[in-house]
């Protein structure tokens, strides 16, 4: 196995891979895959070094997690942590968000993946009352100390969010949208992490796909395809999709974007390598359809740091073209 670059994920004695691994596609909303392909691009990552899975318990109805599961118990000595998340399998109001269900939800994770204690579960955007009520972090304590989970922390829509929950002792890490095309973390959310020992978990880092600079106005993605069902909104918070950009406003910015690509990488590298850099961030997350996707965004860890002018660029080229655009709450 190639040896990746590992950094301290937050309020926990694990490390992990700087380049991980995202699994939403796994569970096939991104259009089907064959559990062939599946397990193919688990072992790509881990061959390339990834030690670090993120899933949820809604991806595929459990399809993400029982894959993994299945996966590493062929594979022990992989070394993988893994981070599910858990709160969107009940309606999305701040009264579900309690001790009882976190345990059912628990449990079925825990079955899902083959083990007793979950590495770290994170609460999958709540509502925003979530972050500001004691009751449901003193449940999470309670997982902890019944030993359900090893840790918690918080995936979030908003820079708001993420800093309440920041406040929180017992948080470990944060997970938010960080992208070139998304980058107002930086101001005030990754500065706070560092502060606190937070570890920071990067998603939605080419936003679905735009930064790598394949896309075209005749691209058609499957019905079952969040890029699909959820351009605008539809389904989920927009951001979650394209970084809540309008699509061929992003395209236009895409090609801008891979015009900054170093000699011998590709876009999707370069924008994994602005992400990687950034100080705080912990784990950067992409998804992957193919081994040769899976491979490629791990060797983005490998590449140089990019210089200072091509970073002024970049927030040059949001400030332009995309600012002005975005769709979804910060």
């Amino acid at each position: 196995m190639i040896r990746m670059e590992q950094r301290v994920c937050g309020r926990t004695d694990r490390q992990v891979s700087a380049v991980g691994l995202g699994t939403w596609q796994l569970g096939a909303d991104w259009g089907q895959v064959a559990e062939s392909d599946a397990f193919a691009v688990l072992d790509a990552a881990v061959e390339s070094g990834v030690t670090f899975f993120d899933t949820a318990d809604v991806y595929g109805d459990g399809r993400s997690e029982r894959l993994i599961g299945r996966y590493l118990k062929d594979r022990p000595d992989a070394g993988v942590f893994v981070a599910t998340k858990m709160g969107r399998r009940a309606d999305q109001v701040a009264e579900n968000y309690v001790l009882d269900n976190f345990r059912a939800w628990n449990d079925r994770s825990r079955a899902n993946l083959g083990v007793d204690t979950l590495d770290l579960v994170q609460l999958h955007c709540p509502p925003t009352a979530v972050y500001s009520s004691d009751e449901v972090f003193d449940a999470l304590d309670t997982l902890v100390a019944e030993q359900r989970i090893a840790a918690y922390g918080v995936s979030v829509e908003t820079c708001a969010e993420a800093l309440t929950a920041l406040a929180r002792s017992g948080v470990a890490s944060v997970q938010i949208i960080l992208n070139p095309f998304r980058p107002k973390p930086l101001e005030e959310v990754l500065p706070a992490a560092r502060e606190a020992g937070v570890g920071i978990i990067a998603r939605v880092p080419l936003a679905s796909g735009l930064l790598a600079g394949k896309y075209t106005r005749d691209t058609v993605f499957a019905a079952d395809d969040h890029r699909t069902y959820n351009r605008h909104g539809e389904a989920f918070d927009q951001g979650e999709t394209f970084s809540g950009i309008d699509y061929e406003t992003g395209l236009a910015a895409a090609v801008e974007f891979a015009g900054l690509t170093p000699e011998g990488a590709t876009a999707a590298q370069t924008a994994l390598r602005w992400i990687i850099q950034q100080p705080g961030v912990t784990s950067v997350i992409p998804g992957a359809r193919s081994v040769e996707q899976a491979r490629a965004n791990s060797a983005a860890a490998d590449l140089a740091p990019l210089p200072r002018p091509t970073l002024d660029v970049v927030r040059e080229l949001y400030d332009r073209r995309l600012r002005a655009s975005v769709h979804h709450r910060w």
